[in-house]
């Protein structure tokens, strides 16, 4: 069994036995009930698998490991040039595709990130479902953000001034995952904090998402693919009425040229 996180009260192990691969997550404390609604998140989904339990204070789950590369990982050989831009774009096509398919079974995933979709042989699958929801259900007491470089503005200003419960949604999901992918393609944050005057040390997360909130920062001029950021810097500066559906985002990227 090899540990591969451990990080505030939640431990994840990769586990391999004669018959299978699972993932084993367990939490503790405050990180148990983090880690049972991820697992009934999980129950509900088509195409996952999982069994949960409880043990004193902690709360555990197992799921067949996914085999694949994550988002991050595709993107590699495209950052270093192009030879590797057309398998990096089909794959972003695929993870738009898998966004979509969560949106359209009512759910919003909450926290994505470059390391949060995993492209198997049968095609992208999501995890880390922890602040993800069902829009016929209320979302979870509290929620003060995930990934705050990734985090639409209209959010960030939620956090920022409340009041609880913050309802992540379909259109912050489709600003974070443009985030996402131009993060994997470029190396590099959309934003351009230094531009705004923002020194990400001195600000903190607390400092960044409020400075997220005002929707005044710009994106990075760095432009190293520039097909694909044409059709990503739209969606991050757009209001959340106006950002496409990560359908949409899809057939606009299947479009681009390499």
């Amino acid at each position: 069994m090899t540990e591969i996180t451990d990080r505030r009260g939640s431990v994840i192990w990769k586990a391999t036995g004669t018959a299978s691969t699972v993932a084993i997550k367990l939490g503790t404390g405050e990180a148990g009930e983090v880690t049972a609604r991820e697992a009934s998140v999980l129950d509900q989904l088509p195409g996952y698998t999982v069994t949960a339990g409880r043990a004193a204070e902690s709360v555990w789950y197992v799921t067949p490991w996914l085999v694949g590369p994550s988002t991050w990982k595709v993107f590699q050989e495209a950052r270093k040039g192009a030879t590797g831009r057309p398998q990096a774009l089909a794959e972003a096509v695929d993870l738009c595709r898998a966004v979509a398919e969560l949106h359209t079974l009512g759910w919003v995933h909450g926290d994505l990130q470059p390391q949060h979709g995993i492209h198997t042989d049968g095609g992208v699958k999501l995890i880390d479902f922890a602040w993800s929801w069902h829009r016929d259900t209320t979302p979870w007491n509290i929620f003060e953000g995930a990934m705050v470089h990734l985090m639409a503005p209209e959010l960030a200003d939620w956090i920022a001034t409340g009041p609880q419960p913050v309802r992540t949604s379909v259109a912050a999901d489709v600003y974070a995952l443009a985030g996402v992918l131009w993060t994997c393609a470029t190396g590099d944050w959309p934003l351009d904090y230094q531009a705004g005057g923002i020194d990400r040390k001195e600000a903190g997360p607390e400092g960044l998402r409020d400075a997220i909130a005002t929707g005044e920062l710009p994106l990075v001029s760095a432009n190293p693919w520039p097909e694909l950021q044409d059709v990503l810097r739209p969606v991050l500066l757009a209001g959340p009425t106006d950002r496409p559906t990560a359908a949409g985002l899809g057939a606009a990227l299947a479009a681009v040229g390499v």
